[in-house]
């Protein structure tokens, strides 16, 4: 039955969004065929609205005859359209006018089996904008392999992310918490931290014991990455990155690898979530370490978008000036 339905669902998304591009062809090819009719665009699209409102009811106002134009002037080839997003995804991807922004997300979208709201929060904080700075010396090639492929997960740097954003626990900005007080609230919200953390995440517990010489440790979160096929130790700090911190981690890295990984298990990640960090002190940190340790800082409101997208835009500049 489950199935059923889900073939039925499919099928009529298939159909919803062959009818809107072909509605979107016959407004752009109407408006195209002479400049008087061109001129009166938006009086046709009126007309249109009252008559096919009449006729099929609601579904068919102004604005979505609007972006059902759009829809085909940005995928004119019916093809390339995915039936895996529905109207409402596509609706969400047309209002971004950068081309290989709108093209990583899409990607994403279809990759990650994003619903429209999870798309929405991608897009709202930035993921693009954050992925591209995680990489460090964001290159052209870079934001050309996003936009093509999205991300794609074959390495431990793959799965990284500066910052991190946890809106959704909620917390107002400049208020202080415990270490504890995080781990709970992300616990609270594991779906959407899970969310955050990217693809292939399953969440295995947190406060997990390291007993060595009857000293017992506790690392703060633990997961499994079923696509690298390795787990991933989480450790929080709700202050900025300190050089103790990697220690520890790393102690904790090199039990997992010899005391929980399996055969088919691939060596552990860690991750130190802090609240900020120096590049400087962290390169010397993390350098030269055997295990797989990164540092990102994480922030519990939205980013400021448009400094985001000021700093790729500032390190893409300086890219192409070093390389002519």
């Amino acid at each position: 039955m489950l199935i059923a339905k889900e073939s039925i669902a499919y099928q009529v998304n298939t159909e919803l969004l062959n009818t809107y591009w072909k509605i979107g062809r016959i407004i752009v090819e109407h408006e195209q065929d002479s400049e008087e009719r061109a001129a009166y665009g938006k009086r046709l699209l009126d007309e249109l609205s009252k008559e096919l409102t009449q006729e099929f009811g609601r579904g068919f106002s102004v604005s979505n005859l609007q972006f059902m134009r759009r829809f085909y002037q940005e995928y004119p080839i019916q093809q390339t359209l995915s039936v895996k997003l529905s109207w409402s995804h596509y609706c969400e991807l047309l209002i971004i006018s950068d081309l290989q922004k709108r093209s990583f997300y899409e990607k994403e979208a279809i990759n990650a089996g994003w619903s429209v709201r999870e798309l929405k929060r991608q897009i709202k904080t930035s993921l693009f904008e954050r992925i591209l700075l995680s990489e460090g010396k964001t290159n052209k090639q870079t934001v050309l392999s996003l936009s093509q492929k999205g991300i794609e997960v074959s390495k431990a740097q793959d799965i990284m992310k500066d910052p991190y954003v946890f809106e959704f626990l909620g917390v107002p900005e400049n208020k202080p918490m415990m270490e504890n007080d995080l781990e709970e609230a992300l616990v609270k919200h594991i779906e959407k931290f899970l969310l955050e953390l990217g693809r292939g995440f399953m969440f295995v517990g947190t406060q997990q014991r390291i007993t060595l010489n009857n000293n017992h440790y506790y690392v703060d979160m633990v997961f499994y990455n079923k696509i690298l096929r390795s787990y991933v130790l989480i450790e929080l700090k709700t202050s900025k990155l300190m050089p103790e911190a990697v220690g520890q981690l790393n102690m904790y890295l090199n039990y997992y690898q010899s005391e929980v990984n399996d055969e088919i298990d691939n060596p552990p990640i860690g991750i130190i979530l802090c609240t900020d960090k120096d590049n400087v002190a962290a390169e010397y940190a993390l350098g030269g370490l055997s295990n797989q340790i990164f540092a990102s800082k994480y922030t519990l409101y939205i980013p400021d978008k448009q400094r985001l997208i000021s700093e790729v835009e500032a390190v893409l500049e300086e890219w192409h000036e070093e390389s002519n």
